[in-house]
């Protein structure tokens, strides 16, 4: 059973999703502030964090550079806010996705299955068994989750991985946004904004281009998706 820490402030807004995990039989410690965050996290395990941007001693965003100090757990944030300067941020840090208020109880469900999904899937490899796949001047190692440049490691989030993994398997294939989205979600799409994948490749391409703006990996083909524009040999 998957235990969920939930950072919030409104009491009812805590309570009414206290509830609704609950009932999904998800075990749920709910903090209202940052520092009864901090404390929760440093005792108990946890799977996932549910976390409010606005904390009355904080900014979530905050919280979440700390703990991705030490710690690979997802993070959903939890905000008023949708414009993509804010998704940017969040995913920037470290979020491995956002949830506008007002949301949709289903929407929180799904959103919070799928993140744990992927975080649980990444040891599998559904397409390769195979240790190490090398395009260019990068290499990915399906059974460490790792990722590498030039020798040396670059730090994704799990959805940037799950990401990435599905471009360089599918070297000089267009992958529609809708193929992209299923693969980020393990769903249909129906609750991600439109701009997730367009952010989500450029913070790939921020972090493995030599040029973001004149990307050679991950080129857009117009109207239709990206694809990885180099051949890899796979390495077993």
């Amino acid at each position: 059973m998957s235990r969920i820490l939930v950072v919030e402030d409104d009491q009812a807004l805590a309570m009414g999703i206290e509830f609704a995990l609950k009932k999904e039989e998800f075990e749920v410690q709910v903090a209202d502030n940052i520092q009864a965050a901090k404390k929760a996290f440093q005792e108990e395990r946890y799977q996932l964090v549910l976390l409010d941007v606005m904390l009355p001693d904080g900014s979530g965003y905050d919280l979440c550079r700390e703990i991705r100090e030490t710690s690979k757990i997802p993070v959903i944030f939890l905000t008023a806010c949708d414009e993509e300067v804010n998704v940017v941020l969040g995913l920037d840090i470290g979020g491995d996705d956002y949830i506008t208020k007002p949301f949709r109880v289903k929407e929180l469900i799904s959103r919070i299955r799928a993140v744990l999904r992927r975080q649980g899937g990444n040891q599998e490899n559904t397409r390769t068994a195979a240790v190490c796949i090398k395009s260019g001047d990068i290499a990915l190692y399906p059974l460490e989750t790792k990722v590498t440049r030039d020798n040396k490691e670059i730090l994704l989030t799990p959805a940037e991985y799950k990401l990435l993994s599905a471009l360089i398997q599918n070297p000089m294939q267009t992958l529609g946004r809708e193929i992209i989205l299923e693969k980020l979600w393990d769903m249909d799409g129906e609750f991600v904004d439109d701009n997730t994948v367009s952010v989500y490749i450029r913070r790939l391409r921020e972090k493995l281009e030599d040029n973001p703006s004149k990307p050679e990996y991950i080129v857009t083909v117009r109207g239709i998706g990206y694809k990885w524009n180099k051949k890899h040999q796979e390495k077993r």
